[in-house]
């Protein structure tokens, strides 16, 4: 699905979705923690959710020391009713703290709710929605 064929609501989840990866390009944390519901789970590695607020914090600190950034090859957004889900392969670069190069791809997969706002928040994300298939 081309992001010129979204309709508005899948617009909006979209833009939710790279508000967030933006917020991380520039490490402001606030501006990540307020694309996710209050206690959404968020998994930082397969099999591995974290659910606890200063846990996640730490998480995304973790990631901005490589000073990540995030490419998507494209996107699907499924909205049902004030739940939607989002598909993307990704590929992230960066550096670690030794100067190390870092690559990685996956596919991302998140559900959405939409908030009595009108905003669209996440309450699951999974970057890793592909490790199931790599263990084939």
């Amino acid at each position: 699905m081309e992001n010129n064929k979204f309709s508005p609501q899948q617009q909006e989840v979209l833009n939710s979705i790279l508000n967030m990866t933006s917020s991380f390009h520039e490490k402001d944390i606030e501006g990540v923690m307020s694309s996710y519901e209050r206690n959404a789970v968020i998994v930082f590695e397969p099999e591995k959710p974290v659910y606890e607020n200063s846990a996640v914090r730490e998480g995304f600190y973790g990631f901005f020391k490589l000073n990540p950034k995030f490419e998507y090859s494209g996107h699907e957004v499924f909205v049902n009713g004030d739940l939607a889900i989002h598909f993307a392969p990704w590929t992230m670069t960066g550096k670690a703290t030794d100067g190390t190069h870092v690559e990685q791809s996956g596919l991302s997969v998140a559900v959405l709710r939409k908030q009595k706002d009108g905003r669209w928040l996440m309450v699951f994300d999974n970057p890793f929605g592909h490790h199931l298939l790599d263990r084939q």
